[in-house]
């Protein structure tokens, strides 16, 4: 069995290579300069742990898991086109390099990229395969809509928001372990534990991650907390605290989001300490990764082969940074 850390330098080194032609170098050279700046590989690697869950990774499982990271670069081209970002992980965003209309290009041929490497895998895989990754995709765009459409309205509930971000964020993780545990041959049942696994999971993931824009060590975090709430987003934080607020606190932060005092920041974290927002999300968070624990443990499989993704799991939630 390979640890989460391994898989992420093997799959780095597999995943090294040129993905485009050469010409024509203006659509091409985008993704090329995209793809260069690495990442965090999780999906991918998800893939390759859900086959290796099973059975010895499959070589197939190394096409799918390319497949998958392609997919993912493509929905990062377009989210940076529709959320206007100049910058990703500091540097140029392709639109803003290159023009609009060309990483509108970029984003598309990467996704036909990536159905090329899933069209590699063996034929009795495929079919499921293809649904999964298929039905995923759309999730993705849906999630993404009810993103924007949450921008402009004023009132979103927790549970909406948690619908929203299983489907931008967490259907991805879940499937990227299902597609892996097919090709390593799991049970139908076993399947559909990991991908409640990877779902539950992922929720639990953004719960942190909202957590630690608000209240994590600057140091550790990499960057200033408070980033979310000085662009007002709508994060289970800010739901939770507008649902739980007494009158004068939410009124005060509904004139708080639409003002930018210098301690912005400051004002919304000390409603956010008085409603116990801090002690919620830690609770919220460890729920949903207790399920998603709970769907590990249900998996038909030696305890012995699941210890990578509990450790993965309780890295990615008890992450500081």
């Amino acid at each position: 069995m390979h640890s989460f850390k391994d898989l992420v330098t093997e799959f780095g080194n597999h995943f090294a290579t040129r993905h485009f032609p050469e010409q024509p170098a203006s659509l091409y050279e985008p993704n090329e300069y995209f793809l260069s700046w690495g990442g965090k590989r999780i999906r991918p690697v998800m893939c390759l742990m859900g086959n290796e869950l099973f059975d010895e990774i499959h070589p197939d499982s190394w096409e799918l898991a390319t497949a998958i990271e392609l997919f993912h670069n493509f929905t990062l081209i377009h989210d940076d086109i529709m959320d206007e970002a100049p910058l990703r992980r500091g540097m140029e965003t392709v639109h803003m390099k290159y023009g609009l209309s060309t990483a509108l290009l970029a984003g598309d041929v990467m996704l036909i990229k990536a159905y090329d490497y899933l069209n590699k895998i063996q034929p009795q895989y495929i079919h499921r395969i293809l649904h999964l990754f298929n039905t995923t995709a759309r999730e993705v765009c849906e999630g993404q809509q009810m993103d924007m459409d949450f921008e402009r309205n004023s009132s979103v509930s927790l549970d909406d928001y948690i619908h929203m971000i299983s489907l931008k964020t967490s259907v991805l993780l879940a499937a990227s372990l299902e597609m892996g545990a097919i090709i390593g041959g799991a049970s139908e049942g076993n399947c559909k534990h990991l991908y409640e696994f990877g779902k539950n999971l992922g929720i639990a993931f953004q719960v942190q991650d909202d957590y630690l824009d608000a209240f994590g060590d600057p140091e550790k975090f990499g960057k200033d907390v408070g980033g979310d709430i000085r662009q007002n987003k709508k994060t289970f934080l800010m739901l939770h605290a507008l649902e739980v607020a007494n009158t004068d606190q939410k009124n005060r932060l509904f004139q708080l989001m639409q003002m930018n005092p210098p301690d912005k920041v400051e004002q919304v974290l000390q409603i956010f300490r008085d409603c116990n927002i801090d002690a919620w999300a830690k609770e919220l968070k460890d729920t949903y990764l207790q399920t998603a624990l709970q769907h590990l443990d249900a998996i038909a499989v030696r305890s012995v082969r699941k210890e990578p993704l509990k450790e993965l799991a309780n890295f990615l939630i008890q992450r500081e940074y």
